[in-house]
C-alpha cells in the first residue's frame, strides 16, 4: 500500500533531520547501559533491539551493558533468599552471588542476545569474567555507625568496582561486526566474581573505549528541575550547580556522578534518557530535540 502525501512528506523529513547525526557519528562508538521499563516491557524489548540492529547498520558500533536487578530481586524471593541493601547496592553473599550469575550472566544476557540476532544483528553475549576482560575488586562501602560520630566500613559481600577492562578485547568484537552484550560481573584476582553496578560498568567501559556517548536508559523522563521540567543541554559545570543546589539529590546522584565521570575522562556527552519511551534510543541520537538530558564538557552545553 503506497503512502499518502503527508505521511510520505513526515518520513522524508524525519530522514533529513538524521541524516547529519548519520554522517557525524558514523564509525563512532556509543555505550548504551539498558535496564529498567525497556528489559520487561515486551514490545520495548524488541524495539531496543531492532535499534541497536540500525546502528549496527548505520556504521556504528554499539556495545551493550546491561541491568538485571528486578529479575535478580524475582529470583531469589523464589528461592527464599533474603535481600538486603546497604547505600542502594545489593549485599551479595555467595549464595546471592550463584543467583546473580545465574539472571545475569544466563537469562537476561542471552533474552537480549537473541532479539538482537532475531532482528538481523550478529550480537556476542558475555559476562566480565569471560576472558577476564572486567578485572574488579571488591567494593568497599562506608556508612555511619549509630552515633554519627564516624563512619565504618561495612562488607557487602561480592560487590565489586571495576579495576580494568580489556579495550582490545571489545574492539575485535566490534571490528568484527559483532555487538557485545555484556553483563556488569567482573572477576577479582582472587578468582572470585563481584557483581557491579551496570551504570558504573557502562561509564568505565565509555572511557576505556573512547565512545562518543555514554546513554543511560532509565525508567524516569530525564533529569529535572524543582518545577518537573525537562533538563538538557547542560554542561558540566551546570550540573554541578544542580547538585550543589539541591535540584539533584538522592538516588539520582550515582546516575548522574556516573555520567559526569565519563565526560570529565574523555566520552563526548552522556545522555539519560526514558527507557519507557519506544525507540528512545534513535530518538536521543538522531533527532534535533532528543527525549532525556544531554551531559557535554562543552559550557554551551552542546554536543
Amino acid at each position: 500500500m503506497p503512502l499518502d502525501k503527508t505521511t510520505a512528506h513526515d518520513f522524508v523529513k524525519v530522514l533529513n533531520e538524521a541524516l547529519p547525526y548519520l554522517q557525524k557519528f558514523q564509525g563512532t562508538t556509543i555505550v548504551i547501559k539498558y535496564g529498567g521499563n525497556a528489559m520487561v516491557d515486551e514490545k520495548l524489548k524488541a524495539g531496543f533491539a531492532r535499534d541497536i540492529v540500525l546502528l549496527k547498520t548505520v556504521g556504528i558500533n554499539p556495545v551493550v551493558v546491561h541491568g538485571g536487578g528486578p529479575q535478580i530481586g524475582s529470583l531469589l524471593e523464589k528461592l527464599n533468599i533474603e535481600s538486603k541493601f546497604i547505600n542502594g547496592m545489593r549485599v551479595t553473599t555467595e549464595e546471592t552471588m550463584d543467583v546473580v550469575e545465574m539472571v545475569l550472566g544466563g537469562l537476561v544476557n542471552k533474552d537480549i542476545v537473541s532479539l538482537i540476532n532475531q532482528a538481523g544483528g550478529r550480537a556476542f553475549g558475555l559476562t566480565g569474567k569471560d576472558a577476564h576482560c572486567i578485572k574488579a575488586k571488591k567494593l568497599k562501602v562506608s556508612v555511619n555507625s549509630p552515633d554519627l560520630q564516624k563512619s565504618e566500613i561495612i562488607d557487602i559481600g561480592h560487590v565489586g568496582e571495576v579495576e580494568s577492562i580489556d579495550k582490545a578485547f571489545i574492539e575485535r568484537m566490534t571490528d568484527s561486526d559483532y555487538i557485545p552484550v555484556i553483563a556488569p560481573i567482573g572477576v577479582g584476582s582472587d578468582g572470585h566474581s563481584y557483581n557491579i553496578n551496570a551504570d558504573l560498568v557502562a561509564g568505565k567501559m565509555a572511557e576505556v573505549l573512547g565512545a562518543e556517548k555514554l546513554i543511560l536508559l532509565t525508567n524516569i523522563a530525564g533529569l529535572q528541575d524543582k518545577e518537573g521540567n525537562i533538563l538538557t543541554g547542560l554542561s558540566t559545570d551546570q550540573v554541578n550547580e544542580l547538585i550543589k543546589d539541591g535540584t539533584i539529590y538522592g538516588g539520582m546522584l550515582p546516575k548522574i556522578q556516573c555520567a559526569l565521570d565519563a565526560v570529565h575522562s574523555g566520552v563526548t556527552s552522556a545522555h539519560i534518557i526514558d527507557g519507557r519511551v519506544p525507540h528512545s534510543t534513535l530518538l536521543e541520537i538522531f533527532s534535533d530535540t532528543g527525549v532525556g538530558t544531554l551531559i557535554t564538557n562543552d559550557p554551551t552545553g552542546e554536543a
